[in-house]
């Protein structure tokens, strides 16, 4: 099968910056561009096939055309497609959110849990995020200090450099500051309870809903463990690669490309290639892509050895 060059789906919330339109060129009109969701199967935002054969077909058209196989066997394994991979530009903070386990959103929501990770792109100086709490607290002071707006004094506030790379398991307590562009690989879910917002309206002019209730049942009360890393890279032919992080959803690696470096994608999961900076051009046994930076690239799974050019950086994400 012929590898896939994807485009995305767009979203315009409110703390969204325009980043992803007037520095990555993403074929959007809206006046903020909070996200760009680059390979999703989730009916609130899919992405399309960019050229070719299934030009114009959502990611799930393509899936039927083509045949689950490009999926991989370990992918087919899921009920439905595990992963949701997006761009986040955050100008202004987002709102302190927590996302339920599996178990919990299946019976609450009809959808599957969320854990994620983020890739950190790009950042202003002094630029922080929120992830999970300082100390333990009890049941009794987390709504407390929601309810008389002082749950960020007690919220584990994080400085970001590019590069930096976050696990999120569900349950944990966080937010993206603002001056903050993301690549997130996460599963494929849309499910966050809003814990605290700063008082913002929406369009609508009233306050943005949050959901009190249900993210007392889901949120780790606990600290998390780790609060970020750099990538620890190996030397390889052309290159270099870093694991970023590994779950039952996707395992993720970045590559650094300096000339060229191979890859295998085998029958076991498609491979996503999201490409983080620079350009160059993606060759498999049955035809070349072109990319530059922000494209998203579908690797059929059984594609073999597949060789990337640059000077690049790429997200690689498979299940």
């Amino acid at each position: 099968m012929k590898m896939e060059k994807l485009t995305p789906a767009f979203k315009d919330y409110l703390w969204g910056g325009t980043k992803l339109r007037d520095v990555y060129k993403k074929p959007c009109d809206y006046e903020k561009v909070a996200e760009s969701w680059e390979l999703s199967t989730h009916p609130a935002g899919l992405s399309k096939v960019a050229e070719g054969e299934f030009q114009g077909l959502t990611l799930p058209e393509y899936f039927e055309r083509a045949g689950k196989e490009v999926l991989g066997t370990d992918c087919q394994a899921f009920e439905n497609f595990p992963v949701l991979i997006k761009f986040i530009d955050a100008k202004d903070p987002l709102s302190i959110q927590v996302h339920p386990s599996d178990a919990y959103a299946l019976e609450k929501e009809g959808e599957y849990g969320k854990t994620e990770m983020w890739v950190v792109m790009d950042c202003d100086p002094g630029a922080f995020l929120y992830f999970g709490v300082q100390r333990e607290l009890t049941p009794e002071e987390f709504r407390q200090r929601i309810e008389n707006n002082t749950l960020l004094e007690v919220l584990r506030k994080v400085e970001v450099r590019p590069g930096d790379v976050f696990f999120i398991e569900a349950g944990t307590i966080h937010a993206i500051g603002g001056g903050i562009l993301i690549c997130e690989i996460q599963q494929n879910s849309n499910c966050t309870y809003r814990v605290y917002d700063y008082d913002r309206r929406g369009a609508d002019g009233k306050p943005r809903e949050l959901h009190i209730e249900k993210a007392m049942e889901v949120s780790r009360l606990t600290p998390s463990q780790g609060v970020g890393k750099q990538a620890d890279f190996s030397k390889i032919p052309g290159g270099k690669r870093a694991e970023l992080a590994s779950c039952r959803y996707f395992t993720t690696e970045k590559y650094v490309v300096e000339s060229s470096v191979e890859l295998f994608v085998t029958e076991k999961s498609f491979t996503s290639l999201i490409v983080l900076e620079g350009s160059g051009s993606v060759t498999g046994p049955e035809n070349t892509l072109s990319f530059r930076t922000g494209d998203s690239l579908f690797l059929p799974a059984g594609s073999g050895k597949v060789t990337i050019g640059g000077p690049c950086t790429v997200v690689a994400t498979r299940v």
